[in-house]
């Protein structure tokens, strides 16, 4: 069975970026329901989720704090993304429970490595 990844990203262009580098690697990329949320996570079964915390679809702290409570989706590695200036959002996503917060700049440079990690330490 191949590796999952859910994603809650608004830019196609840089989603397209992250289905063909995951594609590459043998992972498969599903692209987050804003409106299902939790319940899209909880039935896809991702090893990780990757989130743009600017989202303009859904309040992304407060979907890093509700999959954290809840039992069946805390151990998904949640890994956030905003610019690095966003000190404030930063804070309060790691807050929330998000795993790993990274400037977009970082996660596009680091991309390859970034996706076999998070499927490799699930």
């Amino acid at each position: 069975m191949a590796a999952i990844i859910v994603t809650f990203v608004e830019d196609l262009f840089f989603l397209a970026k992250i289905q063909e580098t995951a594609k590459a690697l043998g992972i498969t990329v599903v692209a987050g329901d804003a409106r299902r949320g939790p319940a899209a996570i909880a039935e896809a079964q991702p090893q990780a989720i990757i989130l743009d915390l600017n989202s303009r679809q859904l309040a992304a702290v407060a979907l890093i704090q509700t999959l954290k409570s809840d039992p069946a989706t805390r151990p998904i590695r949640i890994v956030g993304f905003a610019s690095h200036v966003q000190a404030q959002l930063i804070s309060d996503a790691k807050a929330a429970g998000c795993d790993a917060v990274m400037a977009r700049s970082a996660f596009t440079q680091q991309l390859p490595n970034f996706l076999q990690s998070l499927v490799t330490t699930s």
